[in-house]
């Protein structure tokens, strides 16, 4: 099948052209999919997207007219996608389910160590030769509590490596895993989490229901001096009442991997440039923040299995109609 690979960097290029094995005939292509670089397609049957590209009901529209019949993403979650719009398009949906949990709990943890033991301010202290440790005073993680939203397999591998540091943990997840309890974790309503929790995790995937579910009203129910950390999709934080919370200090650190407007920002070097997002720029200019770009799943192992199930799908689409792991409205609901 011919393959439109939107949003692709070199990784990308290196990973899929050892998935494919020249069954399918990829061309890579640099710039995001928008209205606007819809032609670069060209006669396609598959567009292979990731998280940042735009399929909304226009763009969908024209891929149709252009004869695509697959999405292929590369990555788990689909908030991009206008689903009802490929389903009325007769355009077949397929993404990366999993690939590795470990990279992105892993990832979540670096970010945690890093906030709690100051490890960006002291990398850069040492290299100017300032060897003090005023301000860096960090907490045992050991017996503080460790609050998870979201226990899909990202949530679950995060709960265990938590529970191997000594902290408590709690979840809050409408399909609770039994395995959690068995863990030594337990399952508490989001109210109770909020309030108890050292450390607020975010591992939910971005849904009407979960767009702003860290807000002003959740925050202001957070402890004093609240670590919290966001590896999932940046909508599911107020940008705004986060930057609010840190100001007034509720909110004690803040580690994200994911920004709400990242689309603009994050998978470029920018370096040369003037950053014109002044939400995010604010947020660069507290020394309790730490931002990495969107890279939580950026491992060998995770980039192999991204790449390994999205070839499955173009193939089992082109063998049989619809991809290996297809998503329908009906997940919406």
């Amino acid at each position: 099948m011919k393959v439109g690979v939107f949003s692709s960097k070199p990784y990308d290029r290196q990973f899929l052209d050892a998935a494919n094995g020249g069954r399918h005939r990829l061309t890579y292509i640099e710039p995001r999919l928008t209205a606007e670089t819809v032609a670069l397609s060209d006669t396609a049957d598959v567009v292979c997207v990731f998280v940042n590209d735009q399929l909304d009901r226009a763009v969908i529209k024209k891929l149709s007219q252009r004869g695509v019949r697959l999405i292929a993403l590369r990555c788990a979650g689909f908030n991009n996608v206008d689903l009802a719009a490929a389903e009325a398009a007769g355009i077949a949906v397929g993404r990366v389910p999993g690939y590795s949990p470990h990279a992105v709990a892993e990832h979540t943890v670096a970010l945690i160590l890093s906030l709690n033991r100051k490890m960006h301010r002291a990398y850069v202290r040492v290299r100017e030769g300032n060897f003090a440790l005023d301000g860096l005073l960090g907490f045992d993680l050991h017996k503080h509590t460790v609050g998870i939203i979201g226990t899909g397999r990202i949530g679950m591998t995060l709960a265990g490596i938590m529970r191997g540091f000594g902290c408590h943990v709690l979840a809050c997840d409408p399909s609770p895993d039994p395995a959690l309890e068995r863990l030594g974790g337990a399952y508490v309503d989001m109210d109770e989490l909020l309030a108890r929790s050292d450390i607020v995790s975010l591992h939910c995937p971005l849904t009407p229901h979960t767009r702003h579910i860290i807000d002003a009203t959740a925050i202001s129910r957070m402890k004093p001096g609240v670590m919290l950390i966001n590896t999932s999709r940046g909508a599911v934080i107020d940008t705004q009442a986060v930057t609010a919370g840190l100001k007034s200090g509720r909110v004690g650190y803040l580690g994200l991997d994911v920004y709400e407007e990242e689309g603009d920002l994050f998978f470029e070097d920018l370096s040369n440039q003037m950053i014109q997002d002044d939400v995010f720029a604010r947020l660069l200019t507290f020394p309790n923040v730490l931002i990495t770009g969107h890279q939580a799943f950026f491992t060998d192992q995770a980039m192999s299995a991204i790449a390994a199930t999205t070839i499955n799908n173009i193939s089992t689409f082109e063998d049989t109609g619809r991809p290996a792991h297809e998503v329908s409205v009906e997940r919406l609901a």
